[in-house]
């Protein structure tokens, strides 16, 4: 006798948000966006003269490279998407260096990224420039929210419906409590490096100054751009359910991420930059770790999947 399933005993999909960020993680996240972003405007005028060298220009340099790619390859085209599968030992690499970006644990991260690709530029995405509408002053409201003005709301993405494979990953729930020692070893780094550098306590200030702080909001500002700009201003060779859009000008500093509208079109590729030209500093990553063989079936482009995504325009 077959059963009858009774659509009242259905169970109820899981809600999207979870009331529940606390005052003290609140402040944590005003403090580390406000505080390195009042670093950058201080920047301008201490450049001028004094207190910048290269041993700064190299911390930072480097600091912005392995944090960038760990969240442009780690948090973003690996653990959202899974472009590709990866050996425990990078997939543990690439969650610390997603770490060092400051932009939050890697559970938290994938599953607002996750809800963005659901709901993108509909109700219910996180961080969309059209919230508000589309007049002149909707838009300069949307663009404050897509940037940074969604990680002040008191409410997070559930991850239990977004990310439960994450949660069922016990190396990535390690990785994830233990973040505010990720946030100590990247801001405290490269003040021990320029200390020990120069061998003087100058050195040591000069890199926490510009190494840390003014490397942590830049990289937070370039991230909060592909939310922002990328959806609104740009070219949009491919059809995709939303307003993403290419912006070649943050390719470099993005590492590829700023091809916005291909990625849209084609979530799970681990190229973004398809087309000729486009410059895709993730994806020529991604392939020196299959070359190395410490990735493997890594979703590329291929004829086939382009002449999907083109057909749809």
């Amino acid at each position: 006798m077959t059963a009858v399933l009774d659509p009242a005993r259905r169970p109820e999909p899981k809600p999207l948000i979870v009331p529940g960020r606390s005052v003290r993680e609140q402040i944590l996240v005003k403090t580390f966006v406000l505080i390195p972003f009042a670093a950058l405007i201080a920047a301008v005028p201490i450049a001028w003269g004094w207190g910048l060298g290269w041993t700064d220009l190299a911390l930072a340099a480097g600091f912005y490279t392995v944090a960038c790619l760990g969240v442009t390859v780690g948090y973003h085209r690996y653990f959202t998407h899974r472009a590709f599968k990866a050996k425990r030992g990078l997939r543990i690499a690439l969650a610390i260096a997603g770490g060092l970006a400051a932009q939050g644990p890697v559970i938290p991260w994938v599953a607002d990224h996750r809800r963005h690709h659901a709901f993108s530029d509909r109700e219910g995405d996180p961080h969309s420039p059209w919230r508000y509408g589309t007049g002149p002053v909707a838009l300069a409201k949307g663009f404050w929210h897509a940037h940074m003005g969604w990680l002040f709301e008191r409410v997070s993405s559930n991850a239990e419906r977004f990310a439960p494979d994450l949660l069922a990953d016990r190396d990535l729930r390690l990785i994830d409590r233990l973040f505010p020692l990720w946030m100590v070893l990247s801001l405290g780094m490269p003040a021990v490096l320029g200390g020990l550098i120069t061998w003087s306590w100058w050195g040591a200030l000069t890199a926490f100054f510009w190494a840390s702080l003014v490397r942590v909001s830049f990289l937070h500002h370039v991230t909060w751009s592909i939310n922002s700009i990328c959806h609104m201003i740009g070219h949009r060779p491919f059809a995709s359910r939303d307003k993403a859009a290419n912006f070649w000008p943050l390719a470099i500093l993005s590492m590829g991420e700023s091809w916005h509208n291909s990625h849209h079109a084609d979530p799970t590729c681990a190229r973004h930059g398809v087309l000729r030209g486009q410059i895709d500093i993730s994806a020529r990553v991604i392939w020196i770790f299959e070359k190395l063989g410490w990735v493997s079936d890594v979703r590329w482009t291929t004829p086939d999947r382009l002449a999907r995504i083109s057909a749809r325009t």
